[in-house]
């Protein structure tokens, strides 16, 4: 190829370069920002997630605790 079509292939941007490198460095720091944040709160509600399940899982223990408990209580109460 001839380097009259190498150029033409290339983009040619109207604006100054100095421009379109702040442009560029802000664009890529947004959405590099967006991407920790996202990250960020996925950890989060990860964390969230894994306590409430676990939270979850004592709560059930608790209640059939609870219950048996109850159920004790009541044949005692039987007896009587």
């Amino acid at each position: 190829m001839s380097e009259n079509a190498k150029k033409s292939k290339r983009k040619v941007f109207k604006s100054p370069r100095r421009k379109l490198i702040t442009f560029f460095e802000k664009s890529r720091d947004k959405w590099k920002n967006k991407c920790k944040r996202a990250k960020y709160e996925n950890k989060l509600l990860k964390n969230k997630n894994r306590y409430l399940e676990k939270r979850k899982k004592e709560l059930i223990e608790k209640v059939k605790e609870l219950e048996t408990k109850l159920a004790q209580s009541e044949v005692k109460k039987n007896q009587k």
